[in-house]
């Protein structure tokens, strides 16, 4: 997959089929976008293209929105490539961008895409005031010389698919829903730093996480089952994502205790994924309390995986 700048950038030959949309988490119901857009591309011999946009037009509109994203740019573009897409066109939004008319804005894909196929969410708008919708577009149709698809929602056991309730599911803690919806466990990434060493005094040694997204959602506090990939094999522990109100309670903090894992990962950046959330943050009256506890959380994280993964 090449990942482009700009729709100016395409220098293809072959004729492009094209969707659009922030794509935020490529869950389930972006998935099925994409085996659709690929599966056209190979009836009718055109390259795929997903077109989303830097920044989010939400955050444009309104920086201090309260919208925190399932995915970083990277890793939108990661995900996209395991699907097999062509091109991804992170396209900036700017105020020229944002106040182009819809109808010129189908011109640029025709033109500069060479665009035969415009796949389309049923309830989509763009362009200046939004004034761009399936209908509008799909008037243009023969002006411009190419073919619109309806998209329509995905469900599953009656829930519509959106970011939107894969956000609400991880602010609830409610990891398991929202990695049924993404049709993949959610991730994030971070360098392992040093820490105060406290994990390593009670038996549990962590791997510390920088974060440095502030725009990325992170699930509720609490303690968590989770997987990484180290030097290309899997790895799994228990991470606390919290404030460590036993310790000091003054700042977020991420740390990881990998099970049968003791190499020096310092300075290397590594993905977290998040399977299970054991339970909620706790202060306990003291360290021997708190290691107690980790034991126990230790025992139940060790008992799900081996259920999960006999």
């Amino acid at each position: 997959m090449k990942t482009l700048r700009s729709l100016k950038d395409y220098t293809g030959t072959q004729p492009t089929v094209v969707t659009i949309g922030s794509f935020d988490g490529v869950h389930l119901g972006h998935q099925k976008i994409i085996k659709d857009l690929k599966s056209l591309g190979l009836q009718k011999n055109e390259k795929t293209v997903v077109i989303s946009f830097e920044p989010h037009p939400r955050l444009f509109f309104d920086p201090h929105a309260d919208l925190k994203l399932l995915t970083t740019n990277t890793e939108k573009a990661n995900l996209l490539a395991q699907h097999g897409i062509d091109y991804f066109i992170l396209q900036k939004f700017d105020h020229a961008f944002a106040n182009q008319s819809p109808e010129e804005f189908v011109r640029q894909l025709v033109e500069n895409l060479k665009m035969k196929d415009l796949l389309i969410g049923y309830d989509h708008h763009f362009g200046k005031d939004r004034q761009g919708n399936f209908d509008f577009i799909r008037s243009l149709e023969h002006k411009y010389g190419f073919k619109t698809h309806k998209i329509t929602p995905m469900l599953i056991d009656g829930i519509k698919i959106s970011s939107t309730k894969i956000r609400d599911a991880l602010k609830s803690g409610n990891v398991a829903l929202a990695n049924k919806l993404l049709g993949h466990p959610f991730y994030l990434s971070g360098e392992v730093v040093a820490g105060n060493r406290i994990g390593r005094q009670l038996g549990f040694p962590t791997a510390n996480l920088k974060f440095d997204h502030p725009n990325k959602i992170l699930p509720k506090q609490g303690v968590y089952v989770v997987k990484s990939i180290i030097e290309n094999r899997p790895v799994y522990g228990m991470m606390n994502l919290g404030i460590r109100p036993t310790i000091d309670g003054r700042k977020m903090i991420m740390e990881v205790h990998f099970f049968d894992f003791n190499k020096d990962i310092y300075g290397q950046t590594i993905p977290i994924y998040f399977l299970k959330r054991l339970r909620a943050e706790q202060k306990f009256d003291n360290l021997t309390a708190l290691k107690a506890q980790l034991k126990k959380d230790a025992v139940r994280a060790k008992e799900w995986l081996k259920k999960m993964q006999p």
